[in-house]
């Protein structure tokens, strides 16, 4: 909660056109209302996004055994790895095959089986040795991911969480506000820290300096994050920005769409891609079973005559599916987020189908692609020790603004202490526009706002028993 200290008083301030601290006391009613409801949901995400971020790590610490392996001179062939794979697992689904990340990592393939868990089985590339299994249902990650997503709720931990993080919108616009020097004393804490003026214009020069220099970088987490939500993100941003299936010419397209390659709750696929259609080999289906399939080994030989390094490789999931070759931001691939790449391929024919890059991308996806990258910290060690940084930055606006608020407050008092409302204020043109456009562009906010407004005026500032409550 980006604010500063201001005397209490008891009674609402009196409008004059001449006091100049009437909005700035609306503001920082706004910025406080909202910020009872973000602080707890900024700091899970912040603390959940912690452990996402050093998932590579944990990871490596956990299954070191069977990730890591000695090289040699030259791999065998995908086909030989696979077989050892369905030797060792015969009642298993094969759905996926990912390349090494690295000369002295392992292979690994996703399977399915009867327990629905979401496995990679780990195998060595030189000797199709297979070393274990990774359960991805049961990492670290999963769990901080099912947390920063649902609140292990479903989709009502997915609503409250969108609601947070466009109200955390509301709370930067209005911080900005109150942070912006106007006269003598907000300037005296503008870009400084005052440290010998006592705790109220530490914490607060501590809180408003971070909160606005990190701001930027919270809005860019914000908005990705939202693309990925269940009103803003799945009815409205995503399906606009989702590839047109219609651009592939020719091409059958399937009753599933590109999300049925996500494994649980992972987002592998590229986001502008996960509403379109798959599309289908084209083979006719009476002469299925006489076709003759494509092997790993020709998908793999393809892709890297094609262009790709580092990729995944998902197998048809049908008879009529395809096999489809991507390496994207999404998923960690890669980190150049302009090298993201889907190919799909006819399962019989080996014809190159349909394929979204780049170039296909509309501005919105291209932004998700780069966003998600530098949001997840895959480019490199400066993003994770940066993302790492503003992790804890975030943590730490969280937890200032309920310590400023403690220091603000009247010692024994159980009330809100919320700051002060004047009475018969004139209209805010400027920010009525402002919040108009917030609430227009991020629907959950413009409800949580409005309700907000609609209980302040109607019944925290008008009634005497709510009034003592808040005040």
């Amino acid at each position: 909660m980006l604010s500063k200290p201001a005397i209490q008083t008891e009674t609402p301030l009196k409008t004059t056109t001449k006091n100049p601290k009437l909005f700035y006391f609306v503001a920082w009613r706004w910025h406080f209302y909202a910020g009872l409801f973000v602080v707890p949901f900024l700091i899970m995400l912040s603390l959940t996004g912690l452990v996402m971020l050093y998932d590579d790590a944990i990871e490596q610490a956990e299954y070191s055994q069977i990730i890591n392996i000695e090289p040699q001179t030259t791999p065998l062939a995908p086909s030989v790895q696979l077989a050892a794979v369905t030797a060792q697992y015969p009642n298993a689904e094969v759905k996926q095959y990912l390349t090494p990340p690295a000369a002295d990592k392992a292979s690994r393939f996703a399977i399915s089986n009867q327990s629905d868990a979401a496995l990679f089985i780990t195998v060595n590339p030189y000797t199709a040795e297979v070393l274990g299994e990774i359960n991805r249902d049961e990492s670290w990650y999963s769990l901080a991911n099912d947390i920063h997503g649902t609140l292990l709720i479903g989709d009502t931990g997915d609503r409250l969480i969108e609601i947070a993080a466009s109200l955390s919108i509301v709370l930067l616009i209005t911080g900005l506000y109150l942070w912006w020097p106007r006269d003598k004393a907000s300037k005296a804490g503008f870009l400084i820290i005052r440290f010998n003026s006592g705790k109220r214009l530490l914490w607060r020069d501590l809180h408003a300096n971070i909160g606005v220099i990190t701001g930027l970088f919270l809005l860019l987490f914000l908005v990705s994050g939202l693309s990925w939500a269940g009103i803003w993100g799945g009815k409205f941003v995503q399906p606009w920005n989702s590839f047109p299936a219609e651009k592939w010419d020719n091409v059958p397209l399937s009753e599933v769409d590109h999300s049925s390659m996500n494994h649980s709750q992972s987002k592998e696929v590229a986001w502008n891609l996960e509403q379109t259609p798959m599309p289908n080999s084209k083979a006719q289906l009476n002469t299925l079973h006489a076709a003759k399939s494509l092997n790993i080994d020709q998908v793999v030989n393809f892709a890297l005559a094609n262009g790709f390094s580092r990729f995944r490789v998902n197998f048809p999931s049908s008879e009529t599916g395809v096999f489809t070759v991507s390496a994207n931001t999404m998923s960690g691939d890669i980190s150049d987020a302009t090298q993201d790449r889907t190919t799909h391929i006819d399962q019989y024919s080996g014809e190159v189908l349909a394929e979204a890059a780049w170039p296909d991308y509309s501005l919105m996806a291209k932004f998700m692609a780069a966003g998600i990258a530098l949001h997840q910290g895959d480019m490199g060690l400066a993003n994770v020790i940066a993302n790492t940084l503003l992790c804890v930055a975030f943590i730490f606006i969280a937890v200032s603004g309920v310590v400023m608020w403690w220091l603000r407050r009247p010692k024994g008092a159980l009330n809100l202490a919320a700051p002060p409302l004047p009475q018969n204020l004139p209209l805010w043109k400027s920010a009525s526009l402002v919040m108009i456009a917030v609430s227009l562009m991020f629907p959950l906010a413009g409800l949580s706002l409005l309700s907000v407004l609609l209980l302040d005026f109607i019944l925290l500032s008008r009634v005497p028993v709510l009034k003592r409550l808040t005040d």
